[in-house]
């Protein structure tokens, strides 16, 4: 039996937390890149009908003061931002016609 990382009214995305669960942009962006489009398609297919639900449910604890498992579906939400262009828009987890450039987060966003 595993423990869940995610509040129990959205265990239905488990399966995703422990590869999406990330807390820097910079991780949830190399794991895009190591993820295949059909991996992301699963993910924004389960996370985009609960993404609603899952920020009205975030904004009811205060930001700078989030239990775990709500840090975790925040978490999951900003992955679901991260994938979104790839699947609405790319159809492929890179930039298109980006070649080496790269853009570095010097601060990252949180409480």
């Amino acid at each position: 039996m595993s423990i869940a990382l995610l509040p129990a009214q959205f265990s239905d995305l488990e399966p995703f937390a422990s590869t999406w669960c990330l807390a820097s942009e910079g991780e949830r962006y190399q794991q895009r890149l190591a993820s295949t489009m059909q991996q992301m398609q699963g993910f924004y297919d389960a996370m985009m009908p609960r993404m609603d639900e899952a920020i009205t449910y975030c904004d009811t604890f205060a930001y700078d003061d989030l239990p775990d498992d709500v840090a975790r579906l925040l978490h999951l939400v900003y992955s679901l931002v991260m994938v979104s262009f790839p699947i609405e828009a790319w159809k492929q987890p890179n930039i298109p016609d980006s070649g080496a450039a790269y853009l570095d987060l010097l601060v990252e966003p949180g409480p």
